[in-house]
């Protein structure tokens, strides 16, 4: 059985317990799919592991480092 790739998280991906910006998408066995900021997909993990065939977590964009634009030369 093959299975497509749930495309990347975006700023529209809520978490679907608080509404936060979504960074865990969890595809559950039973066809639905869960979103989660990093603080619920954390608390939820050890159920999501029993319950999910797929858990994506994007969490470690949370640590990158913006690109600003460069400043003006003075």
């Amino acid at each position: 059985m093959t299975t497509a790739l749930a495309p990347e998280l975006t700023a529209a991906d809520r978490c679907d317990r608080c509404g936060a910006q979504a960074y865990i998408r969890a595809r559950l066995v039973s066809g639905g799919e869960l979103l989660f900021c990093a603080h619920h997909g954390r608390e939820h993990l050890p159920a999501l592991k029993v319950k999910a065939i797929d858990i994506r977590d994007e969490t470690e964009r949370l640590n990158e480092i913006p690109v600003s634009a460069p400043m003006d030369e003075r």
